[in-house]
Order: structure tokens, then sequence, then C-alpha cells
């Protein structure tokens, strides 16, 4: 009988032996450092433009010879909303520009009001999309 508590005893020992000898190769363990205040953020990657300034100055263009001032105006609204509150509205993304092309070709109602605008199927696609990427830049000439 003593012996099997001499032996328990041993085993105990060494088990704590091992234990200890097992963190000490470990190492401490590390913490990641704090953050604090004075941390810089991580800069985002530039968002990709949705136009070129050229296609920008091509939309403007566009919109001069359009029937469109006859219901817009840059900064007023008329019967419909204004250039600029459209460019607030929307971000300037190509999900944007497709969804504010497909409305000038197909027509649209219910966003801004009570007025419908009217479609304007036989108007070229691309020339919608210039036309919108030039009132969404807008937001950004202030």
């Amino acid at each position: 009988m003593t012996r099997c508590l001499l032996l328990a005893g041993f085993l105990l020992i060494a088990a704590t032996a091992h234990s200890h000898v097992e963190q000490t190769k470990q190492g401490p363990v590390k913490k990641a450092p704090a953050k604090t205040a004075s941390a810089k953020p991580v800069a985002k990657p530039a968002a990709k433009p949705v136009a070129s300034a050229q296609d920008i100055a091509d939309g403007k263009a566009l919109l001069s010879k359009s029937d469109c001032l006859a219901c817009h105006k840059v900064d007023q609204k008329l019967v419909g909303p204004a250039y600029l509150d459209v460019a607030k509205k929307y971000p300037a993304t190509e999900a944007s520009v497709t969804l504010l092309s497909t409305k000038i070709l197909n027509g649209g109602a219910g966003v801004w009001g009570e007025v419908a605008m009217a479609p304007h199927p036989a108007l070229p696609a691309a020339d919608a999309k210039k036309m919108v990427q030039y009132i969404l830049s807008l937001n950004n000439a202030k």
C-alpha cells in the first residue's frame, strides 16, 4: 500500500513538472497590442469612377439638345426634380447609371411625386447612359 501511495505521489510530481516544462517551452503568452486612438485608419482603395470626363461632357451636350430641359433644370425643380437633387439621391455607381438610364428609356413614376416621366424609347441607350453620368457627376462638382 505504501508503494502505491509513493508511486501515485511520484506520478503526480512528474505530471506537474512536465506541465511546467511544456509551459516554459511555449514561452509566455503574447497579447495583441492594444488599439489606441492614435492608430491611423486603413485607407480604402479609391472607387473606380463610373464615367470619364469625356462621357460627362458628352452627357451634358446631349442633355442641352434634348427635350429633358422642358421638365428638368440643373438646380431647380420644374415638373421633374432638379438634376442636383437626382445626383444627391443616387450614388455615382454603375447600378445607379443602369437604373436611371432605364428610367429615361422606359419612363418612370412615383419616386419624385405624382407626375410620370415620359419614356424616350428612340434615344440610344449609350446616350441615356452618358446623360445619367453627367447628372450624377453634379454631386461632385460643388
